[in-house]
């Protein structure tokens, strides 16, 4: 049997894109054959303590000699040292989700830190796998990490019932993400604070816990801009009730600063909903043209227009979502994407 260890920060059930990545290519590859162990380094990451970095390294010696192992490049990317460790007696390939350098919000000094920490890392795995050929040109230009040793595994995406459009007349923006700066969330409300005459709502579904600081900040601008009847923070939910708040949507929008791929853009345009996102890292290549409009990150006046231009159009909402539609077609799914993933494993064994 092919046995793997596949290292993750914290719990597997964590409600972020990055844990759903890991969390579906485990199961898919089990479905294929593949032991897997999932082996949790603790809390802390990317930012652990000393102590909680001692413990993560411990974990990673009790792995077997010999097996593969990936890791979550959430950790990963700070545990330069174990990862020279355990490339001695294992075949070890990172998994990143997007550089531990681009989260918006840190500290110039903290970004500069981490960057050097994942570059260190980066150059003793055995292989690298990303989630967006983004990430891939990223990593070989400024990580120095060679092309030939990096692997794109895009995200996979379920089939989906097509969103069914409202008809009182009132347009319903749906975000879908962690409650973090790197979501651009501010961004968002600052916008949509130019226009209260016209008829939207927006939804907010993702993890209040991330950063606690930056939820009560925007809890404080909806109060600023009087929207409490308007835009709905949700907090972490279901898969279902993702999937009905998609249905019953008729524009997704979620401004970021920065995405390694963006998994909820991909699962809104698998429910027919065009999009309005940014230009920033894969977005562009995971909303193909006609799909939705894209702005510059950090750019409210641009996000404004944009959210202006689907409110007061319902043609060109139509003529999106159809355009939204057509390219799930070119999607891959969840069994496809494992086994290339399958594949890079085989390789490097």
């Amino acid at each position: 049997m092919k046995e793997l260890a596949f290292v993750i920060p914290g719990e597997l059930s964590t409600p972020t894109g990055g844990y759903v990545y890991d969390r579906r290519i485990i199961d898919e590859l089990r479905k294929l054959g593949w032991h897997v162990d999932v082996v949790s380094l603790g809390d802390g990451f990317p930012q652990p303590t000393a102590g909680q970095r001692e413990a993560a390294a411990a974990r990673l010696r009790a792995i077997e000699n010999g097996r593969s192992v990936i890791v979550d490049g959430l950790a990963y990317g700070v545990l330069p040292e174990a990862a020279e460790e355990l490339g001695r007696t294992h075949p070890v390939i990172a998994l990143v989700h997007h550089p531990l350098a681009l989260e918006t919000g840190i500290s110039e000094a903290d970004a500069k830190r981490l960057r050097q920490s994942e570059q260190a890392a980066l150059a003793r795995a055995s292989h690298v796998i990303v989630t967006s050929a983004a990430t891939k040109r990223l990593l070989a230009a400024d990580y120095g990490v060679a092309a030939e040793r990096i692997t794109v595994v895009l995200p996979g995406t379920d089939a989906a019932l097509s969103a069914k459009r409202s008809s009182d007349g009132v347009v319903r923006l749906l975000a879908v993400g962690a409650l973090v700066p790197r979501k651009g969330y501010d961004v968002l409300l600052a916008a949509l604070a130019t226009m209260p005459g016209l008829p939207w709502t927006l939804s907010i579904a993702g993890d209040r816990t991330r950063d606690r600081a930056y939820g009560e900040q925007l809890d404080a601008d909806i109060a600023r801009f009087g929207f409490a009847d308007r835009v709905h923070t949700l907090g972490a939910v279901s898969d279902a009730r993702v999937a009905e708040l998609y249905q019953s949507a008729d524009v997704f929008v979620l401004p970021s600063h920065f995405e390694g791929y963006g998994m909820a853009f991909a699962e809104a345009l698998a429910h027919g909903l065009p999009v309005i996102g940014t230009t920033a890292g894969a977005i562009p290549e995971t909303v193909p043209h006609g799909a939705g409009i894209l702005v510059p990150p950090d750019d409210a006046r641009a996000l404004a227009a944009a959210l202006r231009r689907l409110i007061e159009n319902p043609s060109e909402r139509e003529s999106m979502a159809a355009r939204a539609r057509a390219a799930t077609n070119e999607l891959p799914s969840w069994t496809e994407s494992a086994k290339l993933f399958a594949q890079v494993l085989e390789d490097a064994t």
